[in-house]
């Protein structure tokens, strides 16, 4: 559940691991039916696949803010921040975890 961004960022980062997903458009009211249409969309009650939202070489990557069980959240240290971020890659597959050093006091970031 979640808006039409949300559903093209979660296709973008299932196509980087390989994993699947459908959605479907959701109208609130007329307004919103009217305005898909304009911006050229004629099948109101298509299902997409993950390919449909994200499609082509998608690179996704994303930075933890908070603690889980796939990212480390910021971590602050004496005179900066510590940060780790993910990025995949859908053509290749890769999956690359970067830690980032970032030093507020130089204003600089070393990785």
């Amino acid at each position: 559940i979640g808006g039409a961004p949300q559903g093209v960022l979660a296709a973008a980062a299932l196509r980087g691991v390989g994993g699947q997903m459908q959605g479907r458009l959701v109208f609130r009211n007329n307004e919103q039916r009217t305005e898909a249409q304009r911006l050229g969309i004629e099948d109101l009650e298509r299902k997409y696949a993950t390919e449909d939202m994200a499609s082509g070489n998608v690179t996704f990557a994303a930075t933890g803010v908070t603690y889980s069980d796939m990212l480390e959240g910021v971590r602050h240290v004496p005179g900066g921040a510590i940060t780790h971020s993910m990025v995949l890659r859908s053509t290749t597959g890769t999956l690359r975890f970067i830690e980032g050093h970032h030093d507020f006091i130089r204003g600089t970031a070393k990785t």
